[in-house]
């Protein structure tokens, strides 16, 4: 787990398809979930967001699980199976994407891509803020919230034929700014935008 960047504290090492066996065994529970989180134990967190009901999830859980954030693995698994089922993912990823905490600013990023891979519903109109966020975030050279900004604004760039362009219209604008943490960004998700299996979708 070291070896990916992960967090290794208060780590048992259970694997995914092992808690995702425990969580269909327990089943939807928002007080068990919020137990497991008060352990502090790295992968009873991440059951947790797989065990918790997203319409009892309100702000102030969301403010309290962000700001123990402590690896990008409990950062993207909270926002792919929870927050992003929650009425307060779109507000919560434009504000979180504007802090300045390492795991907090990859949240906001990180759940801009998971709404624009498990949000079937929303208009085009939700999505195109992220866009600005996207650009503003580009120039920070932390490997966890440059990566993430990569992957919020290819996600968003393959939902639909418009969103492409405006999201190539967006790493455009990224590829001029002064950074290489820009450069890449831009780059890494132009490749793909651009490229051949993207564009046959549309």
């Amino acid at each position: 787990m070291a070896s990916y960047g992960i967090n290794a504290k208060d780590t048992l090492g259970v694997s995914m398809p092992k808690l995702r066996a425990l969580a269909r065994e327990a089943g939807r529970d928002h007080d068990l979930a919020l137990g497991l989180w008060a352990s502090g134990i790295h992968e009873a967190r991440i059951l947790a967001s797989l065990v918790d009901e997203p319409r009892l999830v309100d702000e102030a859980q969301m403010e309290r699980w962000v700001a123990d954030f402590d690896s990008w693995d409990i950062c993207d698994q909270v926002c792919g199976n929870l927050f992003d089922k929650t009425p307060f993912a779109f507000d919560k990823a434009l504000a979180w994407a504007a802090r300045d905490e390492e795991f907090v600013k990859r949240a906001g990023f990180a759940l801009m891509a998971w709404l624009a891979v498990h949000d079937k519903l929303s208009s085009d109109d939700r999505f195109v803020p992220f866009l600005s966020a996207v650009v503003r975030g580009a120039v920070d050279e932390r490997n966890y919230v440059k990566k993430a900004v990569n992957w919020a604004l290819r996600q968003i760039g393959k939902r639909n034929a418009a969103l492409n362009e405006a999201a190539v219209a967006a790493a455009r604008k990224i590829q001029r700014l002064d950074s290489r943490a820009a450069r890449w960004v831009a780059a890494d998700a132009l490749k793909e935008l651009t490229g051949e299996a993207v564009q046959k979708r549309f």
